[in-house]
């Protein structure tokens, strides 16, 4: 798989006319846990945007519709259709853990849709388990999509201007960021995790 992802970049690059078109069909993909990195798809358009400033607004358009659908079908089909089922299927299974689904579902209960909004900035496949989380739990349709909408709007938009005007030189910065954001992420929901196990315990 990710050699057909190398190989659709290189095409990209080279036929840039079709890069909005060639992005979305990619993030659609990402939307059934195929894994298509949403981050190097943003960082692809912006820098062919930065290029070839006439396709600005086709490329913003195609990465931020490809990945706020690609939100909509982690949610409705692998989260509310299929369930649990998910855990059946072998390739989904390793991407997304149970015991990832339950820390992430505790915040859900805890925090609700900023959840979700802050959880967008995350990478790791954090991304997508929120999504399934969601569609598990019948998170309500319309606020999901609303709040996502909300949070895709945002997250596309600030990773697109900064690759756009900064290109490669924010990657370091960008990957740092993403490390600290995630690990505490994991901490966070360790501490959550074990909370909730002594609360089930000593009730």
């Amino acid at each position: 798989m990710d050699q057909v992802i190398l190989e659709a970049t290189q095409f990209i690059n080279t036929n840039v006319q079709y890069a909005p078109y060639i992005i979305f069909g990619l993030l659609i993909l990402a939307g059934f846990n195929i894994p298509v990195s949403e981050d190097l798809m943003l960082f692809t358009s912006a820098v062919l945007a930065s290029k070839n400033p006439e396709l600005v607004t086709e490329l913003f358009v195609g990465v931020f519709l490809g990945a706020y659908l690609s939100d909509l079908i982690c949610y409705s089909i692998m989260g509310r259709f299929l369930g649990r089922k998910i855990f059946n299927i072998k390739f989904f299974a390793n991407i997304i853990s149970e015991e990832r689904l339950l820390k992430i579902s505790q915040f859900y209960e805890r925090y609700g849709v900023a959840t979700l909004i802050f959880g967008r900035f995350i990478p790791f496949g954090v991304r997508n388990a929120l999504f399934v989380t969601a569609g598990i739990s019948k998170m309500n349709a319309l606020k999901f999509s609303l709040s996502d909408l909300f949070a895709c709007l945002v997250s596309c938009s600030f990773f697109f201007y900064i690759y756009f005007y900064f290109g490669e030189k924010v990657i370091d910065t960008v990957k740092k960021g993403n490390i600290i954001l995630f690990s505490l992420f994991i901490i966070v929901a360790g501490v959550f995790y074990i909370k909730n196990k002594r609360s089930t315990k000593n009730p």
